[in-house]
């Protein structure tokens, strides 16, 4: 098997059209006017003194081959003097274009990254992270390689070979028109055969690129399984597969592009043999002077570069609208879960919980899981969920954090509705505990520290010890600098565990939520963990999940839940003291043990 490392998210739009990514360039254009219009103004001057700079120097010939009355030296004043202005001024656009393209590639890409960090959890389960860093990177850069060939190449080259082309017509009509016509063809042909033939199979390789990019991320994120089960081979194979079906894909794509330049090859040949012969035929019948045929022969040579530039302008830009597209996707697609314009901060209180009549569906599923569902947890209460895999424990603690939105009902959290007041305020209000703490690839103190960033040393310590993590962290060589690794992975579980909950106890939130987290712990572990756990819940809210029954004694209630309801409340001694029941089972099962 060879596996697909691509998104299977369905909502976001899998390739735009160039008209929808020209005007997502435009609005990132349009964020700087003033250097945009100086871009476009000394790329104009520039590209206006280009075209005059063949008929500068026929009509230096032309004062050369005629009376020598001295005016062959202002001739060439003239034409060294449109050089020296050409390319000063395209020094000049160089220059505010680097300034320009430089600080919109920071603000496009730094938007993309806040876009997607505010995608909904869904969208995120679907999305190979490693295809999502390719797309944006990729982006960023083709928007560098657009802006660059747009205003320095395909631009300019169009207008030089119309401009060069509108002279003839004025002075020698029928080489103009015959030039126009020539530059026209190609112009058209290069832009079709661009989107209509190149296109479509550039996209599919460029799909094949972001899933080698996942596929990289996903090997190097799960490595500690693949040298567990000594599988370096097998990845290697899958990753050999993946490869050459991009292979596959990114060569017909050259290809494709190869066969364009057939086109760029026949203009060429066309525009050389008929301006030539035409201004040769003129000047043989006395109807041209020799400075004619020297301007025919210059305007041959620069419009036969631009038409050779031009052909892979296109394809170049068309080549970044396609690597682009996935960035301007994701400034079109709506934010799943957004905050109500103008919603407040949540107001943090003592942290009374209550659902009221919640009805909750998970995508692509027909069946609700919760219907109707109402509960009440008073502030300060001590709520154990427990019940098997699937019954609706943890979807209750992310609709607590408004990780997904309630289908109908309402959650209200010291009488707010969690819709009702913004996301970010409503979440720094909840210290969340997971199974399996995810820490950044920064110091302990920072990691610790991530709850409350302007915390001070003090507070971090005083945070660790509470935890029961100073200890373990003042014995590693870099104490509270220690740097833990990507995903916290120089870490032992119990350890990143008290890191989590040190994390949580900085946050100093009213509600506390615990999810499994000792259920991969040792039993000396665990106790370390459960100590730490019942000092930080002291005075409030907590809502605990557990696999082991032992970490849930203590709880002021336990609600057992099975296929999204409540079949079963009360404390430990309560519930088995019925002696029958999901929870008298649990509690067998974990006797046994």
């Amino acid at each position: 098997m060879t596996g697909h490392f691509d998104d299977d998210d369905a909502r976001a739009p899998r390739v735009l059209s160039n008209t929808a990514v020209l005007a997502f360039l435009w609005r990132q254009w349009m964020r700087r006017p003033w250097f945009f219009a100086a871009l476009v103004g000394f790329t104009l001057i520039a590209t206006t003194i280009d075209v005059f700079i063949p008929v500068a120097a026929g009509r230096l010939i032309d004062t050369m081959t005629g009376t020598g009355d001295g005016r062959h030296w202002a001739a060439f004043a003239l034409f060294l003097g449109l050089a020296i202005a050409f390319n000063a001024m395209r020094q000049i656009a160089v220059r505010f274009e680097i300034r320009f393209s430089s600080a919109n590639m920071a603000d496009m890409t730094t938007e993309s990254f806040a876009r997607v960090q505010r995608f909904a959890l869904d969208w995120h389960a679907n999305t190979f992270a490693g295809s999502v860093v390719r797309k944006i990177t990729r982006g960023m850069w083709a928007y560098d390689t657009i802006t660059a060939t747009l205003w320095f190449g395909l631009i300019p080259s169009v207008l030089v070979m119309a401009g060069l082309g509108v002279y003839m017509l004025f002075t020698w009509p029928l080489v103009g028109l015959y030039a126009l016509c020539v530059t026209a063809l190609f112009i058209v042909a290069s832009v079709l055969m661009s989107a209509l033939y190149v296109r479509p199979q550039n996209i599919r390789s460029n799909r094949l690129d972001s899933e080698l990019g996942g596929a990289v991320a996903d090997a190097m994120s799960g490595i500690a399984t693949v040298k567990g089960f000594g599988a370096e081979d097998r990845e290697d194979q899958r990753f050999h597969a993946l490869a050459w079906r991009w292979r596959g894909e990114v060569k017909k794509t050259w290809l494709r592009f190869v066969n364009t330049w057939l086109v760029q090859i026949i203009a060429v040949l066309a525009l050389q043999t008929g301006l030539t012969g035409l201004l040769i035929g003129l000047w043989q019948r006395g109807e041209a002077s020799p400075g004619a045929v020297v301007f025919a022969i210059t305007a041959f040579m620069l419009m036969a570069g631009y038409m050779r530039r031009f052909g892979e302008e296109v394809q170049n830009v068309q080549r970044g609208l396609d690597e682009i597209q996935d960035i301007a996707a994701y400034a079109r697609q709506e934010t799943q879960i957004a905050d109500a314009p103008g919603a407040p901060d949540f107001v943090p209180g003592p942290g009374a919980i209550i659902f009221d009549r919640v009805r909750f569906t998970y995508a692509g599923q027909n069946r609700p899981l919760y219907e109707d569902f109402s509960l009440e947890i008073p502030a300060g209460e001590k709520v154990a969920l427990v019940g098997p895999t699937g019954s609706g424990k943890s979807t209750f603690v992310k609709l607590v954090q408004r990780l997904y939105d309630v289908d109908a009902g309402s959650i209200r959290i010291d009488g707010q509705d969690v819709r009702e007041v913004t996301q970010g305020s409503l979440r720094r209000s909840i210290a969340l505990v997971p199974q399996d703490p995810a820490l950044f690839h920064r110091s302990i103190a920072e990691n610790i520290a991530y709850a409350r960033p302007d915390a001070s040393m003090d507070d971090i310590i005083e945070a660790a010890k509470r935890a029961r993590a100073h200890d373990f962290i003042t014995r590693l060589p870099a104490g509270y600098d220690t740097l833990v690794g990507e995903r916290g992975v120089k870490l032992s579980g119990g350890e990143r565990q008290r890191v989590a909950i040190a994390r949580a106890v900085l946050a100093d939130a009213q509600i506390l939520i615990f999810d499994e987290a000792t259920s991969s712990l040792d039993n000396e572990t665990e106790r370390e963990v459960q100590e730490a756990m019942a000092d930080v819940m002291a005075g409030r809210t907590a809502i605990v999940i557990a696999h082991r029954l032992s970490t849930i004694r203590d709880a002021d209630r336990i609600l057992v839940f099975h296929e999204g309801r409540i079949v079963e409340q009360g404390t430990h001694g309560e519930l088995r003291a019925q002696g029958e029941g999901v929870y008298a089972r649990l509690a067998a099962l974990a006797a046994a043990e």
